[in-house]
């Protein structure tokens, strides 16, 4: 996770500088493009620290080694649910929160409520013990 920890990392800090410039040579009377370039370089930022925590909790994986084997890798790489209805469930309360915009902001109302149970019941789809189905 090194290598995509600097893969974001080193653009971030790309924006911050130009950012700054952006803010010099218009003498910082237009705001929003200054704030826009620092935060594009805050998201950046963002995901080259989650990628650093990354490689600091798992150590270096088998692609990151000049001697890595693909061998290494076999295994299971996680759990896929090809049954779940929970993202049809998501995607319904993502409709209703676009058509939200469109129509009313009374609609947001159900659709808050229907992404909280399809997030809830797709992340505890696996529960074991007190949560379990």
């Amino acid at each position: 996770m090194n290598i995509e920890a600097k893969l974001f990392n080193l653009p971030a800090i790309f924006f911050f500088l130009v950012a700054i410039l952006y803010g010099i040579f218009n003498s910082f009377d237009e705001w929003v493009g200054f704030v826009g370039i620092l935060l594009t370089g805050g998201l950046f930022l963002m995901v080259g620290i989650y990628f650093r925590m990354l490689d600091k909790r798992h150590g270096a994986r088998p692609e990151d080694r000049n001697d890595g084997e693909i061998a290494e890798l076999v295994g299971e790489q996680g759990i896929y649910a090809p049954w779940s209805w929970w993202p049809l469930v998501l995607a319904a309360s993502a409709a209703l929160g676009f058509l939200a915009l469109a129509v009313g902001w009374w609609i947001m109302a159900p659709a808050v409520a229907i992404f909280v149970i399809g997030i809830v019941g797709w992340v505890f789809e696996y529960s074991r013990g007190q949560h379990a189905h």
